[in-house]
Parts: structure tokens; sequence; C-alpha cells
């Protein structure tokens, strides 16, 4: 189930950056409680998967997913460029939280 939370934070958190955008500083109402709101449940959420995933074991997949995650969305949404050395950066990331992930089954609190 704490994988569940993880991804469902996961993937809140990337609705919650994308909105952050739309908030244009926070100068928009709407957007800007939708963010805040969305951030809320996330690290909720988050805070749910910590039960049994060791914390740098769930940040890694956290972060490098939702880095992932955005940098992938900018790309579509706003036709951010994605460089080759940002692409590469990508597959390190999930090089990276994959040994991170492989590693954690030996954690323990």
């Amino acid at each position: 189930m704490s994988y569940f939370f993880l991804a469902l934070a996961i993937i809140i958190e990337i609705i919650a950056t994308i909105l952050l955008k739309t908030t244009e500083g926070f100068s928009k109402p709407l957007p800007s409680i939708a963010t805040l709101i969305a951030y809320g449940f996330c690290f909720y959420s988050f805070s749910l998967s910590l039960r049994t995933i060791p914390i740098g074991v769930a940040y890694a997949i956290w972060a490098g997913i939702g880095t992932i995650g955005i940098c992938l969305l900018g790309w579509i949404m706003y036709q951010q460029k994605l460089s080759l050395m940002m692409m590469v950066g990508i597959v390190m990331i999930i090089v990276g939280v994959g040994l991170i992930n492989m590693g954690g089954g030996n954690i323990h609190r």
C-alpha cells in the first residue's frame, strides 16, 4: 500500500507543479488555491508512503520520477526544449532511482 501512496504523491506533485505555472506568481486566486491544495495532498500521500518505505528510497523515487514527468510534460505542453544533455540526465535519473530502489531492500528503520 505504501507504494500506492508514493505513486499517488508523484502524480499529484506533477499536477501541482503544472498548476504552479498557471498561478503566474500566485497572482491568480483559483489556480493558486488549487496548487496549494494539490501540494497538500501530495505531501500527505508522501507521508503515508513513509510508513514502510525508507525515506531516502521514497524521496529518490518521488523526486526522480517527478523530475522526469515535469520535463516531459514541459516538453509536450509548453514546447520547452529537451537538449541531448537533458535527455542524458533523465536517463541517469532513471538509472540512479533504479539503483537506489534495488539497494533499498536491505534498509531497515
